[in-house]
């Protein structure tokens, strides 16, 4: 049952966190839970609903009255929220036994304090919030931090279902980011291990290696490699890193910084010129002033592999300094190595699919708005595959396999090094070395960051995937296909929300 220990000491962390952020609120002016929160925008009915069910007892009695009166099943969403605050010690005024009654009542179901079971319950249905909930929602979690609030302004502009978003644990950059980090030759870096895992950018002749012993603890990087401004984004929670150029689509350079706030377990991070929240795992922005334009994120490539093995391939290469400007322990798997290793996840996610194992290592792939996912240790056991993608072929190298270590008896298992390349017709297999791929004529090819380079320098573009856990996949890629280890692919079935919403409805009626 480590699954099961690893959520309940996640809850004891996050009770922790809340404390602390309590603390530092205090002194840096968040609100401190005892002010009414109000709706930013115009004054309706509704929002003054939501006001009052945070409101002394005798007004919040009469809101839920009078919801419950209208069987207004937009407010299930309210009551989840604070069910959560309250269980945060976020609310202290509201009382927690008529809210449950009351989300019982309109939602028709019965999952007690079992908050991540209403969420995921909530997420499969169709229902929507009342007029002012985005503003009221932000206040809320502003009685955490009051950059919350900040971010979830009534009225702005948003792509995804602000229901969704939750609280992680930590304030705003609780999590800092690292910005133009210090970074050391090879010779220099004796505190890392050849067995340890590092996420890899080589752009422009210029290559960098950053160790997950110090990204566990940040998540964020902003850096330049080869000139090209870049933001490595890591969502432990699942297991993606991620490279981004930092020049977006609309001309403009961003930063990043961790929010604090989660979608389905996924990191939304922002960016510092506008305060937009953005998706971590696509790359698009979610809440915020750039919600619902055009404005997206280049990816790049990335690889994860051992500190040796990179070093190998780029003996030039620079790597992190524990010099990070922060005192953490940066000792690997300190800070999520039980998590690393249950089957569990730590916040919960409604779109999930069981044709993989929950937290199953893939390599994602994305074109032309088709997706595929990869299981790691199929890509491992044939060591070279040679598929297509929307069309397109493609040839997926994993000639070194996973990178796990054992820190003090504890597996930290990271995934594996994989690189995928635009193949033109090719078919490829393993080359006498790890390096190196041979085609179907008996030619060599060499394997690089940049490209597949063959005979007379013709070259085979790089595509940029990324690992994930299968359930961090599917939640934002529900139709994706999977590989099944035969060059083909079959489809993972899209959830299908009308018989959730037609189960909800009925049970409710």
């Amino acid at each position: 049952m480590l699954g099961r220990d690893v959520k309940d000491r996640s809850r004891l962390a996050v009770a922790i966190a809340a404390a602390s952020v309590a603390l530092i609120a205090a002194g840096c002016g968040a609100s401190t839970g005892t002010e009414e929160a109000t709706q930013a925008g115009p004054a309706s009915h509704e929002a003054g609903l939501l006001d009052a069910l945070i409101g002394p007892g005798a007004e919040a009695d009469a809101a839920i009255t009078e919801i419950l009166d209208a069987d207004d099943r937009r407010f299930v969403a309210p009551f989840i929220d604070l069910l959560r605050m309250h269980e945060l010690g976020h609310v202290a005024r509201v009382r927690r036994e008529p809210n449950l009654t009351a989300l019982r009542q309109l939602s028709g179901q019965d999952y007690g304090l079992d908050w991540d079971a209403w969420v995921e319950w909530y997420g499969a249905t169709g229902l929507e919030p009342p007029p002012g909930f985005t503003g009221w929602k932000g206040e809320l979690l502003g009685r955490i931090d009051d950059g919350f609030a900040e971010f979830l302004r009534e009225g702005a502009p948003a792509s995804e279902r602000v229901e969704e978003v939750v609280w992680g644990g930590v304030a705003v950059d609780g999590i800092p980011a690292l910005h133009q980090p210090l970074l050391l030759a090879p010779e220099e870096a004796d505190y890392i291990t050849p067995e340890e895992p590092v996420f890899g950018v080589s752009l422009n002749g210029e290559s960098h290696a950053y160790p997950l012993r110090i990204l566990d603890w940040h998540e964020l990087l902003n850096t330049t490699v080869g000139g090209v401004p870049l933001s490595l984004a890591y969502c432990t929670l699942c297991g993606s890193g991620i490279a981004y150029d930092g020049r977006a689509s609309d001309g403009t350079t961003y930063t990043f910084g961790s929010s604090g706030l989660l979608f389905r377990s996924n990191k939304l991070m922002y960016d510092r010129e506008t305060r937009t929240l953005w998706n971590q795992f696509t790359g698009e922005p979610a809440f915020g002033t750039l919600a619902g334009t055009d404005v997206t994120l280049e990816r790049l490539p990335v690889v994860l592999t051992s500190w040796e093995a990179w070093l190998e391939q780029h003996p030039d290469t620079r790597v992190l300094s524990l010099e990070t400007g922060y005192v953490r322990p940066y000792s690997l798997g300190e800070a999520y190595g039980l998590y690393f290793g249950s089957d569990d996840t730590m916040f919960p996610v409604w779109q999930r699919r069981d044709d993989l194992d929950t937290k199953e290592r893939v390599f994602g792939l994305e074109s032309d708005g088709t997706t595929k996912a990869y299981p790691l240790a199929t890509l491992v056991e044939e060591r070279v595959v040679n598929d297509a993608l929307a069309g397109e072929p493609n040839v997926i190298v994993a000639t070194r396999g996973t990178v796990d270590v054992w820190p003090e008896g504890a597996t930290y298992e990271a995934g594996g090094e994989v690189r995928a390349y635009a193949r033109a017709g090719h078919t490829f297999v393993a080359g006498p070395d790890a390096d190196s791929l041979t085609d179907e004529n008996g030619s060599p090819w060499e394997v690089t960051e940049e490209a597949l380079v063959g005979p007379d320098g013709e070259r085979l573009e790089r595509l940029a995937g990324q690992l994930a856990y299968w359930f961090g996949w599917y939640a934002f890629y529900p139709r994706t296909e999977i590989y099944d280890g035969t060059s083909t692919a079959r489809p993972s079935t899209e959830p299908d929300l009308s018989s959730d919403i037609a189960r909800s409805a009925s049970s409710s009626g």
